[in-house]
């Protein structure tokens, strides 16, 4: 399949941006970050993570995606250099196949848990930090119009409490060239803001909010904005394969979407096979030991299950509830949540 190339105003148009406001890690202490997040929607940290941490992560997908053919053979993996006809994106069965092997890696969940990083999180949420256990991983090919993520709010698609949280860090260098994120600024303020109904975007012209900011962002630096606050991915135009690696956070007495900890497509992926080849198991089902506050309820599910208004939405709930009931097997207390 041919992809549509972007337009010239569509791939300068970060050029022309408000630039975002940032704070070094050494300065973390001076800022209360709570209430940079509640004025602006978002913060930008330069520099929390060491660039040898976020290569070791790197250099494991690397490896992966030079196996799967998407990457150039007579260049370095570092560089990133893309097979043109290799482009694939998330539904497609090329790149199924390809990010299962990197959402199998240990190192690729470790990654969100670092120390500097929830040190970050519990000052925006208190001592009572869930990390959601599903980090995701963006593999973004150049110059494909179908690939780049246009405007949204997360809690579109994580439900629970709205007062959640996404950390995006790329795993190089990220200028504006290669399609970092933008941020609607102070968006979070109008809460759920309207979508197209066919496709779930936000228009970016009628969007509420502030100045749109955006910026190179590199390795180590972390953008952490509001579940809440509208964003959008801008054009990768280079000839490299954009990496990065989201997470979602929040305090775990707020509410949390079961979806969130199960695997309700219909895929077949399950945690044991997740976890079939780690090492250690510190980080294996990690939530059970945490008095999760679940809506709907398990109750509340098995009730969707069987009055839902599709099929599909049927069989989804039912798998929820059959993926939970699997992890109550060995943690009774989830029953009661």
């Amino acid at each position: 399949m041919k992809e549509r190339c972007l337009g010239v105003d569509q791939r300068f148009a970060s050029d022309l941006m408000k630039p975002f406001y940032e704070i070094n890690e050494k300065d973390l202490e001076s800022f209360c970050l709570q209430d940079e997040m509640d004025s602006r929607g978002y913060v930008l940290i330069r520099g929390l993570l060491s660039s040898d941490y976020v290569d070791q992560l790197l250099h494991q997908i690397l490896q992966i995606v030079g196996e799967g053919g998407w990457l150039q053979p007579n260049h370095d993996l570092l560089e990133r250099k893309v097979v043109a006809s290799a482009a694939c994106g998330d539904s497609d069965p090329a790149f199924k196949s390809v990010y299962e092997q990197i959402f199998n890696l240990e190192s690729f969940h470790a990654f969100v848990h670092h120390p500097a990083l929830r040190r970050v999180m519990t000052l925006l949420v208190g001592p009572r930090l869930l990390i959601h256990p599903k980090p995701i991983g963006r593999l973004i090919f150049p110059n494909c119009e179908r690939f780049v993520i246009q405007a949204h709010q997360d809690h579109q698609s994580i439900g629970g409490d709205a007062n959640s949280f996404t950390a995006w860090m790329p795993l190089h260098d990220c200028p504006v060239e290669l399609g970092p994120l933008q941020i609607l600024e102070a968006s979070h303020h109008s809460g759920l803001q309207g979508t197209d109904p066919a496709t779930g975007i936000i228009d970016r012209a009628t969007a509420n909010g502030n100045q749109w900011v955006g910026g190179q962002i590199n390795a180590g630096d972390v953008l952490i904005f509001h579940s809440l606050t509208v964003h959008a991915a801008t054009p990768n135009i280079s000839d490299q394969l954009r990496i990065s690696i989201d997470c979602r956070f929040q305090d775990y007495a707020r509410a949390l979407h079961p979806a969130n900890l199960v695997f309700p497509g219909s895929s077949g992926r399950s945690w044991e096979a997740v976890y079939a080849n780690w090492l250690s198991d510190d980080l294996e089902y990690f939530w059970k030991d945490v008095p999760l506050t679940l809506k709907p309820s398990l109750a509340e599910l098995a009730e969707l299950a069987e009055t839902a208004d599709s099929p599909q939405m049927r069989s989804r709930y039912a798998r929820i509830v059959g993926q939970l009931e699997l992890q109550m097997a060995t943690d009774p207390a989830l029953k009661d949540r």
